[in-house]
């Protein structure tokens, strides 16, 4: 992982966010929660929203609720040990 970071011009210590490498770009924040939803939109409906929410919506502003659901999210979904999803599916 941290050599992709480093490939992609990313601090390698830097955790601080999600971050998705391909092979020619990195996509941070809420550019990368879009970019991850367009892989999956088949498999998750919710998904299916990206390609809107990223016409609609400028980056800067993006980033800010991505930052502010980030700060939240323990207070909004919980807090497990353990992944939610199973092994099913």
């Amino acid at each position: 992982g941290r050599a992709l970071l480093e490939r992609s011009g990313r601090n390698a210590d830097d955790i601080s966010s999600i971050v998705l490498v391909e092979a020619t770009r990195a996509h941070v924040k809420a550019d990368a929660v879009l970019k991850i939803g367009d892989i999956i939109r088949r498999e998750l409906p919710l998904a299916r929203l990206a390609p809107a929410v990223r016409f609609l919506v400028p980056s800067p502003a993006r980033d800010t609720i991505y930052d502010l659901v980030a700060a939240n999210r323990y207070r909004v979904l919980g807090y497990r040990d353990e992944c939610r999803l199973s092994d099913d599916g």
